[in-house]
């Protein structure tokens, strides 16, 4: 987990020991004589009934719950893990493919198609580790999760994965779409709040938006700081969308129930599994029938857990091949093109972009083309997590302003100034909080938008990367003294030049670049054919598949409740009245 969420509640804490409150929440049962209404029992040793059904609590569970938060976030979050990966791989035959791809032979036989989606982050840590490109460290993992030399040749029913894309891809879809929600927001005569309208979010969010792309930033701000909710983004992340992209498609042409098809994603951080578990993230969302549905994601597992995944099977993961495989193509030939652009990958080359996705960075590009002479001014803020941005015109006006926020105690700072001030309660009074802005304002800066991570340094620096202080790395044994963080400092710059090593193909480039509208390498009009197409493919609301909704947490952690209180608690939710 992140220390975003256990820093700022210290008194959350509940051990893996202590019984889940979910259980027990229910009345008691009805006296055994009924047919005197008058009768009342003190018996206090009446044995519970023995006939309730055994309780059975999800991940959604816990993050619907306020019981225990964190802890059992924690806990919970272990269920997603190589481990969980290889037991699914073990329970059957997989589905077999045509060799066209674009049907399935033994459907009967039960079994699943198994598909991947791998983070730059995590091939940039696997390059640093074994000394290779970011590119080759893509190959390996591709050899790992579907090469014979890989996982499957030391499985029971010699599954693999059938297809590893790049999360990439999802990302360049991310960019084009944030860059029009904020130039949307910058048009819009009014802003409202972002809530789910029968099942589709379609409010735009408030002045400054914030990205929503770090599952741990958002986890703090449903728990504990609701009056952001309205300017989170409302586009889901891109593991979010390529969940969404692949089960979609898949399911629809191959003409399979989406439980049919297992998705895992190989993300550098801990978090990604609670985004994952999100109810908002399901095929509830997309089909529209408002019950609880299959994951686009069903499992995430870090940078450290991949290789945990190949000593399992007993894979020398160094000695993969550092070669591209021949993979079936995917379904849908346009699709296919957006997915695998002949063997180029995206890349990361840019380090004024950052190490979270470059979401900021394409907003400024995408902002600044739409002005002819503007340029991109940089400030650094109290600390080198903390910059502000401005687009300037030729003539010296400011026309663009946002920011980025990196890590736990900026993030604090950024909310406590985005926070609405009090009206006062005298007569004339200013409103509380806020000396400069009448009618209860912000006092915050005036951002168009703000690129928020919870991790110091970025994406890079995620919980789920590999650490300079890993045996893998460091070489060190029990009693040995471990690298301290200058090391880390230092192993995180490595770690940083690998994700920017991007190399140019020599084979030709994507779809995308034969356009003539390229912001950054991308073309927005290209992407937004594609995601068209998509929703036509898919006979669904382009709405649906690309965003989502948050909602407030109330957590009752800390909280003194009686019994009284916590009686009436549990007879409002079983539907009585007091």
């Amino acid at each position: 987990m992140s220390a975003i969420l256990s820093v700022d509640t210290l008194n959350d804490f509940i051990s893996p020991g202590v019984a889940c409150i979910k259980p027990v929440e229910t009345l008691p049962a009805k006296p055994q004589n009924e047919n005197n209404e008058y009768e009342v029992s003190f018996n206090t040793e009446t044995p519970p009934p023995t006939d309730l059904s055994p309780a059975q609590i999800s991940l959604t569970d816990c993050l619907a719950c306020s019981g225990c938060v964190t802890s059992a976030e924690a806990v919970l979050v272990s269920l997603q893990s190589h481990a969980e990966v290889l037991q699914e791989l073990d329970l059957g035959p997989a589905l077999r493919l045509s060799r066209d791809g674009k049907g399935v032979q033994n459907l009967d036989d039960g079994g699943r198609i198994y598909v991947a989606s791998v983070s730059p982050q995590t091939r940039a840590s696997i390059a640093a580790t074994f000394k290779v490109t970011e590119r080759e460290a893509g190959y390996m993992i591709e050899q790992l999760l579907s090469g014979p030399r890989g996982i499957k040749g030391r499985a029971v029913y010699r599954n693999g994965f059938q297809w590893v894309v790049d999360t990439n891809i999802a990302r360049e879809a991310c960019l084009v779409l944030g860059a029009d929600e904020v130039m949307q927001s910058m048009h819009a005569e009014e802003t409202t709040s972002n809530v789910l309208q029968e099942g589709s979010a379609k409010k735009q969010p408030k002045k400054p938006i914030l990205s929503s792309s770090c599952p741990g930033w958002i986890c703090y701000a449903e728990k504990t700081h609701p009056h952001i909710l309205p300017h989170l983004s409302r586009l889901k992340s891109p593991q979010a969308l390529m969940g969404t992209l692949l089960k979609t498609t898949l399911s629809r042409k191959l003409g399979i129930s989406p439980e049919r098809i297992w998705h895992v994603a190989i993300m550098p951080c801990f978090d990604k599994k609670l985004e994952a578990s999100r109810e908002e993230l399901t095929d509830a969302v997309w089909e529209g029938t408002g019950t609880r549905g299959i994951r686009d994601v069903d499992s995430v597992i870090t940078s450290k857990e991949l290789l945990m995944l190949a000593d399992s099977r007993r894979v020398d993961f160094a000695k993969l091949p550092r070669t591209p495989l021949a993979r079936l193509p995917f379904p849908e030939p346009k699709l296919d093109a957006f997915l695998f652009p002949s063997t180029k990958r995206r890349r990361n080359n840019v380090p004024a972009s950052g190490t979270s996705g470059g979401n900021l960075y394409y907003i400024l590009q995408y902002f600044a083309s739409k002005h002819e002479g503007a340029t991109v001014q940089t400030a650094r803020g109290r600390n080198a997590d903390v910059l502000e941005y401005s687009v300037t015109s030729s003539e010296g006006e400011i026309l663009f302003k946002a920011a980025r926020y990196y890590g736990f105690r900026n993030i604090q700072n950024l909310v406590r100034r985005l926070k609405p001030a009090k009206p006062s309660r005298m007569p004339g009074g200013k409103p509380i909080g806020s000396a400069r802005k009448p009618a209860g304002k912000a006092t915050g800066p005036e951002y168009s938008y703000v690129e928020v991570m919870a991790c110091p340094g970025g994406c890079t620096n995620g919980g789920g990367q590999i650490k300079v202080d890993d045996p893998i790395i460091s070489g060190a044994e029990a009693g040995d003294v471990k690298p301290g963080p200058q090391e880390q400092k230092e192993w995180l710059a490595q770690v940083d030049e690998a994700y920017f090593s991007g190399e140019e193909s020599a084979d030709g480039g994507s779809p995308s670049e034969d356009h003539n509208d390229l912001v950054d390498g991308i073309s927005p009009s290209y992407i937004k054919d594609t995601l068209a197409h998509w929703a036509a493919t898919t006979g669904l609301d382009l709405e649906r598949l690309v965003y989502t909704s948050y909602r407030e947490v109330v957590s009752d952690v800390g909280k003194k409740v009686g019994d009284a209180e916590r009686v009436i608690e549990i007879a409002g939710k079983m539907g009585g009245g007091w």
